[in-house]
């Protein structure tokens, strides 16, 4: 059986990187919906299977939060209002090209890996993309890859103990 995975860095440069040395130098670009971020698909082994692996990538955050209309302005609202007001979480309209990418890319692929810094920003983008992947592919397994280095070894180690 040939695991149908998708992995998201985030950044398009670490997307490239691992996804040449997961690889051994063979993956295939092909273009996503935004320019910026390139799809690279190779084969590995993964999960104790086969993968058939399409990495991409984000530009960092891919969600903002922010007031609703009647929030926004000095004039609109008393300012401790907004202590209570409804926060809204939502992309952006020049991030909608990656969020589509990445909803296109989940309904195909049955596991998800988590590629980005392991860090407090880092974890955030991970659940941003973990949040609209899943809302697109419910069924999808989501592991995260701890690296510390993209060199050779550490994805290697990273790709041998992805978390759930």
């Amino acid at each position: 059986m040939t695991l149908k995975v998708l992995c998201v860095a985030e950044k398009n440069d670490a997307a490239r990187e691992i996804s040449r040395l997961l690889s051994n130098n063979s993956s295939h670009r092909k273009e996503g919906l935004s320019k910026f971020n390139k799809i690279y698909e190779f084969s590995c082994q993964m999960l104790n299977n086969n993968a058939r692996v399409s990495m991409t990538s984000v530009s960092g955050h891919l969600l903002t939060q922010d007031f609703s209309a009647n929030f926004k302005g000095w004039e609109k609202c008393h300012p401790v209002s907004l202590f209570s007001a409804p926060i809204l979480r939502f992309c952006p309209d020049n991030f909608q090209p990656i969020k589509k990418t990445l909803e296109r890319e989940s309904v195909k692929n049955e596991v998800l890996v988590l590629w980005t810094d392991c860090d407090r920003e880092g974890e955030n983008i991970a659940s941003e993309i973990r949040d609209v992947c899943v809302s697109a592919n419910s069924k999808i397994r989501v592991y995260r890859a701890r690296f510390s280095e993209i060199t050779f070894r550490s994805v290697k180690t990273a790709i041998e103990r992805l978390e759930s």
